[in-house]
């Protein structure tokens, strides 16, 4: 669950994706804006339990339960419980805090993918094809993935701002504050106080994040569809068509912590508690929440949402 929340938006997708095509380029593009606004809005509870959980908000107390081999273990509660105690504070509409800052951050990133791919077409590219020796193949994916690279870093960086507002309005929760409570008035707040650079807070990591990404999946399905799967098979383009999408799954666990990083630094030292001690320090840079995280063992934390163990000898501010 949390591996395919941690995926960057837009690289990848399932295979398929025909109806899109097949729509013409308008009409694609409308319907990759309704389709990614769709997918933000349903995802939105998922995030913002993951966002609760990334800054240590742990309001619940652990239970006891058993591993697989029938030992007890404490067991932070998870995803459906920690909903459930948002609804009870919130009601079902506190689910889905900060999802207009989200809608339109992931709007101005799909509408960014797409304007920069008008500009720089991957016609004018060559596609890796069966019929390529190995180095005119691993050529081809070198370039298609520059231009993804591209795509994407242009695209986080006009949408990270309204990420940012996004971020900031969900851990109000931990707080109660009513800080950020509309989008025009968040960004004032923001550019008196942070100035510009204020709406850029957590950028670094989250690029880093996705350009490893990008790189570390597009070179390990071209080099496992290139060696490991036999052309004689017959199920072999199918199972090179969804390489890359599982792939992406496998290593958006390897890129996490950029992700909780980059959420840390766009929350943290910001006036919310959150953002403040005991959940954390005020970090001079995302290098120094990195090695802060380090030391704790936590640069994973919030990468799992069903079955969470809670630390040995942890202790959680309980409100």
């Amino acid at each position: 669950v949390a591996a395919m929340a941690a995926l960057p938006p837009g690289p990848l997708s399932p295979p398929g994706g025909g109806a899109a095509d097949a729509a013409g380029p308008e009409g694609a593009e409308g319907l990759f804006v309704l389709l990614g606004a769709g997918l933000a809005a349903a995802s939105h509870p998922l995030l913002y339990v993951k966002l609760l959980v990334q800054v240590g908000h742990e309001p619940l107390p652990p239970t006891i339960g058993r591993n697989v081999l029938g030992r007890k273990v404490l067991y932070l509660p998870g995803f459906f419980t920690y909903a459930r105690h948002i609804v009870e504070v919130d009601g079902k509409r506190g689910l889905f805090r900060g999802l207009t800052p989200r809608l339109i951050s992931s709007t101005l990133s799909t509408i960014t993918r797409g304007s920069v791919k008008k500009a720089f077409p991957l016609e004018d590219m060559e596609h890796v094809s069966n019929r390529d020796d190995v180095k005119t193949s691993l050529r081809k994916v070198v370039r298609e993935t520059s231009h993804e690279m591209m795509m994407q870093c242009v695209s986080r960086l006009v949408s990270h701002p309204l990420h940012v507002i996004s971020m900031r309005c969900m851990v109000q929760f931990v707080g109660r504050e009513v800080k950020y409570s509309g989008v025009f008035s968040a960004i004032g707040r923001i550019f008196k106080e942070e100035g510009i650079l204020g709406f850029f807070v957590g950028l670094v990591p989250h690029i880093l994040g996705d350009v490893i990404f990008l790189w570390c999946c597009n070179l390990l399905a071209h080099f496992i569809n290139t060696y490991a799967v036999d052309d004689n098979f017959s199920q072999a383009s199918v199972i090179r068509s969804y390489t890359k999408f599982v792939m992406g799954i496998a290593v958006s666990m390897l890129t996490y912590p950029f992700l909780l990083v980059g959420d840390l630094m766009a929350v943290n030292n910001c006036g919310l508690r959150a953002g403040l001690p005991p959940y954390a320090p005020a970090f001079a840079s995302w290098i120094h929440c990195w090695r802060y995280l380090s030391a704790q063992g936590q640069l994973f934390r919030g990468s799992s949402l069903l079955f969470r163990r809670a630390p040995i000898a942890a202790s959680f501010p309980i409100d």
